[in-house]
């Protein structure tokens, strides 16, 4: 198989499968487990087939252009570095899904959340594999952004949502820092390229630039691994699903940092600000975590502050600079990932089958859970380093280390002392969680039974603990040349010796290390009770990270409030008068410093004909009469609105652009519909009810409104013109002319250039279409309409009012009457319409058409029925789904653009060729038709969202409104 097939399955299996789970059923929790796994496993297993050409030495590559002009492509490498962390990534990957299926309630919506954790498997994949610094930091932010999906899984607590945002406010804006830090470091190099960049080490620590570089990438490597200051969001995030704590809080999100790190390291690292920087963030938190560690109640916060301890001691390891410490950092990565995640998972266990994380009330589980016991227990042996198990190996690494570099600098003279210290406090926590958990009487008062869990939820702990065990007992045989090929891939060709054996003799390392085991389980039976009794950690219980976040975050939300009071307004009229009046500010500045610029470009300000004149005056004056009638007659103003969009079509026309004709034609047809239909919902504004001093406020308002406009208007107006009117031979214009047939396949200039040219722009504007047809469609769920908006229309009213008059009549028959005839004709104009659109999307290309016109043209076919014969008997016979159009036109859309980098191609790049078809003859076929189909969709979706939301308001039960008299209703 190639290796290309192979690099793509571990990125672009999880993403696939994710969205492949989205359209599950809620309650299909098989289904979507055996899909996650198999997409994990398959990645997994091409990552094997993958070893032998990473171990050759050099990465395996694919690259395709993404950002030519920038000079940022889109690479997936795979190196010995990249290799390990994204096998952790998908190998623990898929022992979670497993974990998972057992652990996750059938009355949860399983899918979505194994759509969540897929989406950050290949993010997380796609961050390790990158080979550019833009991508790596573009999948960096996805990982921020699916863990915070994940952690607020249980959206319905609040401890959810609160630690999901804190995690998200944190890493994403250390995700930022990260951005900026390798933009710069690009520029440094001259390539964003990771392999230039990992070549030119000198050069980057020579560089003046180096030290902003420098802070900037740490910020967002010490954000994402919890690093003090920055620790605090990590034990709030312990509020996710345990699975989610096992996978993202042990084996991959916290470990995106120590990755940036390693990755970073041959260039970034052996400068007194790295030593500085990285080493006294990584004793700070080595020290910081193990001690608050200590004084847990909570199995998953203890094993939260130990992740964050252990994160510490591998940062240390990397801060010290030396090639050795680089190896055990490595070394240590995977061991911590491997026993971290089988403990998470054994809390998880004991919370499942007794109800409670509770240290104070578990004890004496080995009787009732002897198996989970014995694996637990093992775990947090290795986590404490206890010989022959994996964590001990690496502990002594870093103790070897702790002495090797205990001269010179001064963090370096107390280095031994405080590893010591450090790896006794590992020690006295991991001996706190068994005793405390399996060990003493047996519990009282838990919410369940306590008991084994299912064989196979209890199976991804065996198989970590079973490597623990064997990594621990014969390391050059198992990780050894894995650790070899990783190591390389970092250090090069100065890799250093070291060795992987179990005895080294008698010396200062493992006197620490006896030192340390034993002075643990010595403090454990000297403070336990005192300790167990404690409700927050001795001497720094007072320093809480997550308060200060919090306070921070408000003093954020005053000055927030502050400048909206100051220079905002509870009302929107105030809030466009504003925006509008910033707008001609900037012009005004721009214009008085440069000039309008039309002299340079060649433009000039002809005189209108008396035609274009009139019509002009006619559009100006429905847009005046539309603002004089905005307030008390709301129905006239919309009209008169539809009347200045028509003069703004036929000036499309009168400049000879039949495509923009076509579509302000059908756009203002949609938006005055839909503007008539929200205009029921409105509450009633009755002329009378001011004051003399309010109406004096307001005429003086709608007068500075009235200067405000027309000072925009005649601004905006005049540029329009003066753009229409320029010379036809505008080298913009003729480039786009020149090369709309020769590259993009069409003769339709316009529609060539916004599914090919423009196509990135295009895909933006109908994502944030869909989205604000979604955010229509949520707010209107919602929707409370006035109370004098409730009532039946006035019309309606007269009409029902002479239908009970009359025997030989009943309530609605006049309505009836009055529709029947526009009924039949809008009903048999629907399969016209539809062959209208699809008229419009197949000429496109090439003549006045395209994706987006067509469908605004089938978004009116669908208003039409609504509005011919209401919401209830279009839903009972149309099943429309305008979510699934949404969604389908966007994922369409997008797949019609990366389908270009199969062919080594950048995104959205089209394709067209002539095709000799059957019957028809010689046919052009072009890849942008695709792309032009999702937009079609989206725009059929939202359109219709937005219009179900708004018909649906009909459907409330009406309040009984004292009638009015009125000059149509016979007294």
């Amino acid at each position: 198989m190639p290796h290309t097939l192979l690099l793509f399955v571990p990125f672009a299996a999880p993403f696939v499968a994710a969205m492949m789970a989205m359209f599950l059923p809620s309650r299909a929790r098989n289904a979507a487990a055996a899909l996650a796994w198999v997409a994990s496993l398959s990645g997994l297993l091409c990552l094997v087939a993958l070893f032998p050409a990473v171990a050759a030495g050099e990465p395996v590559r694919w690259s395709t252009a993404w950002l030519p002009s920038l000079g940022v492509n889109f690479t997936l490498r795979l190196d010995g570095l990249a290799w390990l962390f994204a096998v952790m990534v998908q190998g623990i990957g898929a022992l979670v899904v497993l974990y998972a299926r057992y652990y996750m309630s059938a009355q949860d919506p399983v899918p979505r959340f194994f759509a969540f954790l897929l989406a950050f498997m290949g993010a997380m994949t796609g961050m390790v594999m990158a080979g550019d610094l833009i991508q790596l930091a573009a999948f960096w932010e996805l990982t921020s952004l699916f863990s915070f999906l994940l952690i607020g899984y249980w959206h319905h607590s609040a401890a959810a949502r609160d630690g999901a945002r804190m995690a998200l406010t944190v890493t994403a804006a250390g995700g930022l820092c990260l951005l900026a830090g390798v933009v710069v470091l690009g520029r440094i190099a001259g390539s964003f390229d990771l392999d230039v960049v990992l070549a030119s080490g000198d050069v980057i620590k020579n560089s003046p630039w180096y030290l902003t570089a420098l802070i900037l990438i740490l910020a967002g490597a010490l954000t994402k691994s919890a690093q003090f200051p920055f620790h605090f969001w990590l034990p709030r995030a312990m509020a996710a699903p345990t699975p989610v704590s096992a996978y993202l809080h042990s084996a991959t999100m916290v470990k995106a940092g120590v990755f940036l790190l390693i990755r970073f390291w041959p260039v970034l690292a052996g400068t007194d600000a790295w030593y500085v920087i990285v080493g006294s963030a990584g004793m700070a938190t080595l020290l910081f975590g193990a001690w608050c560690a200590v004084f847990q109640n909570d199995l998953k916060g203890l094993l939260a502050y130990s992740t964050i301890s252990h994160l510490g001691l591998i940062t240390l390891l990397l801060g010290l600079g030396s090639p050795l410490a680089a190896v055990a950092a490595i070394f240590h990565t995977v061991n911590h990932a491997t026993f971290k995640a089988s403990l998470f998972m054994a809390a998880g266990v004991i919370d499942h089958e007794t109800g409670t994380r509770d240290m104070r009330k578990l004890s004496g589980l080995r009787r009732s859970m002897p198996v989970t016991a014995a694996l637990a227990i093992v775990a947090a042996a290795a986590m404490a380093g206890v010989p022959l198990l994996n964590g001990f190996i690496s502990k002594e690494m870093f103790l070897a280390e702790a002495v090797a570099n205990s001269s010179g600098r001064h963090l370096n003279l107390a280095l031994p002392v405080l590893a010591t210290v450090a790896s006794l406090l590992s020690v006295l926590y991991s001996v706190r969680f068994i005793h405390q958990t399996f060990f003493g009487p047996e519990p009282v008062d838990l919410p369940k039974e306590p008991h084994e869990p299912p064989r196979w939820m209890r199976f991804p702990i065996e198989v970590l603990v079973g490597l623990c065990i064997l990594v621990g007992v014969l390391p050059n045989l198992t990780i050894g040349p894995i650790l070899a090929v990783a190591v390389h891939s970092v250090l090069g060709d100065e890799v250093p010796y070291y060795s992987l054996a179990l005895w080294h003799g008698l010396n200062l390392p493992l006197l620490m290390s006896a030192i340390a085991l034993i002075g643990g389980v010595t403090a454990y039976r000297i403070f336990g009770r005192r300790i167990n009794a404690s409700q927050r950690p001795w001497v720094v219980g007072r320093f809480n990270g997550a308060r200060a976040y919090d306070r921070v975050m408000h003093i954020f939300h005053r000055i927030a409030a502050w400048i909206v009071r100051r220079l905002g307004a509870s009302r929107q009229q105030a809030r466009l008068r504003a925006i509008i009046l910033t707008c001609l500010l900037a012009a005004l500045l721009a214009s008085g410093m440069a000039g309008l610029g039309f002299e340079q470009a060649g433009v000039t300000l002809q005189r209108p004909g008396l035609g274009f004149t009139l019509l002009w005056l006619i559009g100006g004056g429905c847009a005046v009469a539309a603002a004089w009638q905005a307030k008390y007659h709301r129905l006239a103003a919309v009209v008169l609105v539809g009347g200045a969009g028509l003069v703004s079509c036929l000036t499309f026309v009168w400049f000879s652009a039949p495509d923009l004709a076509t579509t302000q034609m059908l756009v203002e047809i949609v938006t005055t519909v839909l503007l008539l239909l929200g205009l029921r919902w409105l509450p009633k504004r009755l002329p009378g009810l001011a004051t003399p001093k309010q109406e004096a406020r307001a005429r003086r308002r709608r007068l500075a409104d009235l200067a405000i406009a027309a000072a925009a208007g005649v601004g905006v107006a005049t540029i329009a013109f003066a753009v229409m009117t320029r010379p036809a031979d505008s080298p913009l214009a003729r480039y786009f002319l020149d090369h709309a047939y020769s590259e993009g396949g069409g003769r339709n200039v316009v529609n060539v250039l916004l599914v090919d040219f423009r196509a990135f722009d295009t895909l933006g504007e109908i994502t944030v279409l869909g989205i604000v047809g979604l955010t229509i469609w949520a707010l209107l769920r919602r929707f409370r309409p006035a109370a004098d908006s409730m009532g039946d229309p006035e019309q309606k009213r007269i009409q029902d009012r002479s239908d009970d008059r009359r025997d030989d009549r009943k309530l609605g028959d006049t309505l009836s009457d009055t529709m029947l005839i526009p009924r039949v004709v809008m009903r048999w104009l629907f399969p016209f319409i539809v062959l209208l659109a699809l008229h419009l999307f197949l000429r496109g290309h090439d003549l006045p058409g395209g994706g987006f016109a067509a469908g605004v043209t089938l978004s009116i076919a669908f208003i039409l029925q609504y509005m011919a014969s209401g919401a209830r008997w279009v839903e009972a016979r149309l099943e429309i789904r305008p979510l699934v159009w949404i969604g389908g036109g966007l994922l369409i859309a997008a797949l019609s653009g990366a389908a270009s980098w199969v062919f080594g191609y950048p995104f959205l790049t089209s394709w067209f060729r002539y095709v000799d078809l059957p019957l028809i003859g010689k046919t052009p076929l072009a890849s942008a038709v695709m792309f032009d189909a999702g937009v079609a969709l989206l725009v059929v979706g939202a359109t219709v969202l937005m219009l179900v939301a708004i018909a649906h308001q009909s459907l409330r039960t009406s309040r009984a409104i004292a009638p009015t008299a009125t000059e149509e209703e016979p007294r």
